[in-house]
Protein backbone atom coordinates (compact mmCIF):
# COMPACT_ATOMS: atom_id res chain seq x y z
CA UNK A 1 0.00 0.00 0.00
CA UNK A 2 1.66 3.20 -0.95
CA UNK A 3 0.51 6.36 1.03
CA UNK A 4 0.23 9.63 -1.29
CA UNK A 5 1.74 12.10 -0.02
CA UNK A 6 -0.70 15.09 -1.11
CA UNK A 7 -3.62 12.93 0.67
CA UNK A 8 -1.10 12.89 3.74
CA UNK A 9 -0.39 16.65 3.88
CA UNK A 10 -3.90 17.80 3.23
CA UNK A 11 -4.89 15.62 5.93
CA UNK A 12 -2.44 17.49 8.81
CA UNK A 13 -3.05 20.75 6.90
CA UNK A 14 -6.73 21.14 7.18
CA UNK A 15 -7.26 20.68 11.48
CA UNK A 16 -4.52 23.08 11.68
CA UNK A 17 -5.88 25.62 9.78
CA UNK A 18 -9.49 25.39 11.49
CA UNK A 19 -7.95 25.61 14.62
CA UNK A 20 -6.28 28.57 13.34
CA UNK A 21 -9.89 30.24 12.18
CA UNK A 22 -11.48 29.54 15.61
CA UNK A 23 -8.88 30.55 18.45
CA UNK A 24 -8.24 34.01 15.60
CA UNK A 25 -11.57 34.59 15.51
CA UNK A 26 -12.62 37.47 18.33
CA UNK A 27 -16.61 36.39 17.90
CA UNK A 28 -15.53 32.55 19.37
CA UNK A 29 -13.31 33.84 21.83
CA UNK A 30 -14.20 35.52 24.75
CA UNK A 31 -12.46 37.98 27.29
CA UNK A 32 -12.34 36.78 31.03
CA UNK A 33 -14.58 38.24 32.85
CA UNK A 34 -14.15 42.15 34.60
CA UNK A 35 -14.94 43.42 37.73
CA UNK A 36 -18.24 44.61 37.41
CA UNK A 37 -19.54 41.28 36.28
CA UNK A 38 -17.83 39.43 38.81
CA UNK A 39 -18.93 41.83 41.21
CA UNK A 40 -23.03 41.15 39.34
CA UNK A 41 -22.22 37.67 39.58
CA UNK A 42 -21.41 37.39 43.45
CA UNK A 43 -24.19 40.21 43.95
CA UNK A 44 -26.73 37.74 42.61
CA UNK A 45 -25.20 34.66 44.20
CA UNK A 46 -25.26 36.23 47.24
CA UNK A 47 -29.24 37.18 46.92
CA UNK A 48 -30.17 33.34 46.19
CA UNK A 49 -27.99 32.89 49.68
CA UNK A 50 -30.18 35.40 51.74
CA UNK A 51 -33.32 34.08 49.71
CA UNK A 52 -32.20 30.31 50.68
CA UNK A 53 -31.33 31.17 54.30
CA UNK A 54 -34.93 32.78 54.69
CA UNK A 55 -36.39 29.87 53.31
CA UNK A 56 -34.24 27.24 55.55
CA UNK A 57 -35.72 29.32 58.25
CA UNK A 58 -39.37 29.26 57.70
CA UNK A 59 -40.47 32.00 55.79
CA UNK A 60 -42.73 30.07 53.13
CA UNK A 61 -45.86 29.19 54.59
CA UNK A 62 -46.45 26.14 52.30
CA UNK A 63 -42.67 24.50 53.59
CA UNK A 64 -44.96 23.05 56.76
CA UNK A 65 -48.00 22.29 58.64
CA UNK A 66 -46.07 21.78 61.41
CA UNK A 67 -44.26 24.76 62.71
CA UNK A 68 -41.24 23.20 61.75
CA UNK A 69 -38.07 24.81 59.44
CA UNK A 70 -35.43 23.05 58.15
CA UNK A 71 -33.10 25.24 60.47
CA UNK A 72 -34.91 23.36 63.72
CA UNK A 73 -33.05 19.89 62.65
CA UNK A 74 -30.30 21.53 60.87
CA UNK A 75 -29.34 25.60 62.57
CA UNK A 76 -26.83 26.78 59.19
CA UNK A 77 -27.34 23.61 57.27
CA UNK A 78 -25.31 21.87 60.48
CA UNK A 79 -25.34 17.88 59.10
CA UNK A 80 -26.91 18.34 55.83
CA UNK A 81 -23.43 17.70 53.94
CA UNK A 82 -24.38 19.09 50.61
CA UNK A 83 -20.45 18.80 49.34
CA UNK A 84 -21.56 15.12 49.94
CA UNK A 85 -24.22 14.40 47.24
CA UNK A 86 -25.38 12.90 45.23
CA UNK A 87 -25.44 9.76 46.85
CA UNK A 88 -27.40 6.89 48.10
CA UNK A 89 -30.29 8.43 50.56
CA UNK A 90 -31.85 5.36 52.73
CA UNK A 91 -34.70 7.25 53.19
CA UNK A 92 -35.21 7.68 49.73
CA UNK A 93 -34.21 4.27 48.81
CA UNK A 94 -31.71 5.27 45.95
CA UNK A 95 -28.97 7.25 45.36
CA UNK A 96 -30.28 11.08 45.08
CA UNK A 97 -29.29 15.17 44.91
CA UNK A 98 -29.50 17.42 47.79
CA UNK A 99 -32.59 18.62 46.30
CA UNK A 100 -34.56 15.50 46.57
CA UNK A 101 -33.46 15.07 50.28
CA UNK A 102 -34.68 18.19 51.04
CA UNK A 103 -38.14 18.06 49.62
CA UNK A 104 -38.34 14.88 51.20
CA UNK A 105 -37.47 16.43 54.68
CA UNK A 106 -39.90 18.99 53.84
CA UNK A 107 -42.86 16.71 52.80
CA UNK A 108 -42.17 13.98 55.32
CA UNK A 109 -41.04 15.79 58.21
CA UNK A 110 -42.63 19.10 58.15
CA UNK A 111 -45.32 18.08 56.55
CA UNK A 112 -45.47 20.49 53.88
CA UNK A 113 -45.82 20.89 49.99
CA UNK A 114 -42.11 20.36 48.15
CA UNK A 115 -40.83 22.81 46.34
CA UNK A 116 -40.51 22.91 42.32
CA UNK A 117 -37.16 20.63 42.20
CA UNK A 118 -35.47 22.88 39.45
CA UNK A 119 -37.75 26.64 41.12
CA UNK A 120 -35.90 29.84 42.20
CA UNK A 121 -36.81 28.57 45.83
CA UNK A 122 -34.81 24.88 45.76
CA UNK A 123 -32.10 26.66 43.94
CA UNK A 124 -31.82 29.07 46.92
CA UNK A 125 -31.84 26.17 49.44
CA UNK A 126 -29.47 24.39 47.66
CA UNK A 127 -27.36 27.91 47.27
CA UNK A 128 -27.65 28.62 51.69
CA UNK A 129 -26.45 25.05 52.18
CA UNK A 130 -23.59 24.84 49.94
CA UNK A 131 -22.47 28.28 51.32
CA UNK A 132 -22.60 27.33 54.66
CA UNK A 133 -20.45 24.46 54.00
CA UNK A 134 -17.80 26.03 51.76
CA UNK A 135 -14.17 25.39 52.52
CA UNK A 136 -14.97 21.60 54.17
CA UNK A 137 -13.20 18.54 53.15
CA UNK A 138 -14.84 16.58 51.43
CA UNK A 139 -13.87 12.63 52.27
CA UNK A 140 -15.43 9.60 51.09
CA UNK A 141 -17.64 7.88 53.71
CA UNK A 142 -18.39 11.26 55.36
CA UNK A 143 -22.47 10.81 54.40
CA UNK A 144 -22.21 8.02 57.66
CA UNK A 145 -21.74 10.83 59.89
CA UNK A 146 -22.89 14.33 60.66
CA UNK A 147 -20.16 17.21 60.32
CA UNK A 148 -20.99 20.62 61.41
CA UNK A 149 -20.36 23.32 59.23
CA UNK A 150 -17.93 25.98 58.36
CA UNK A 151 -19.25 28.58 60.26
CA UNK A 152 -18.05 32.42 59.78
CA UNK A 153 -16.53 33.43 62.19
CA UNK A 154 -18.09 36.93 61.54
CA UNK A 155 -21.52 37.44 60.92
CA UNK A 156 -23.20 35.36 58.43
CA UNK A 157 -20.56 35.15 55.11
CA UNK A 158 -22.69 36.98 53.01
CA UNK A 159 -23.92 41.00 53.80
CA UNK A 160 -27.79 41.03 54.78
CA UNK A 161 -29.82 43.73 56.44
CA UNK A 162 -31.11 42.92 59.80
CA UNK A 163 -35.11 42.75 60.13
CA UNK A 164 -35.08 45.01 63.56
CA UNK A 165 -36.62 43.05 65.23
CA UNK A 166 -35.17 40.72 68.12
CA UNK A 167 -31.65 39.25 67.50
CA UNK A 168 -32.19 40.45 64.02
CA UNK A 169 -31.27 43.90 64.45
CA UNK A 170 -28.13 44.00 62.47
CA UNK A 171 -25.97 44.44 65.59
CA UNK A 172 -22.43 42.53 65.55
CA UNK A 173 -23.51 41.67 68.96
CA UNK A 174 -25.35 38.54 67.57
CA UNK A 175 -24.41 38.44 64.09
CA UNK A 176 -26.30 34.89 63.58
CA UNK A 177 -29.66 34.22 65.08
CA UNK A 178 -29.04 31.47 67.92
CA UNK A 179 -24.84 31.71 67.62
CA UNK A 180 -24.17 34.04 70.62
CA UNK A 181 -20.74 35.68 71.34
CA UNK A 182 -18.80 34.40 73.97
Amino acid sequence: MKLNTKNVVMGLIAPVALLGMLVSNPALAREPYDKAELADMQKQLLESVNQGYELWHGSKATTTTLGLACGNCHPDAAGTNPQTFPKFQADLGKVAPLRDMINWCISVVQGGEALDIDGPDMIAMEAYAFNMHRGQKIELGLQTRQTPPDLVKDGRGYPWKGSGVGYDKGSKAYPVPGHHQK
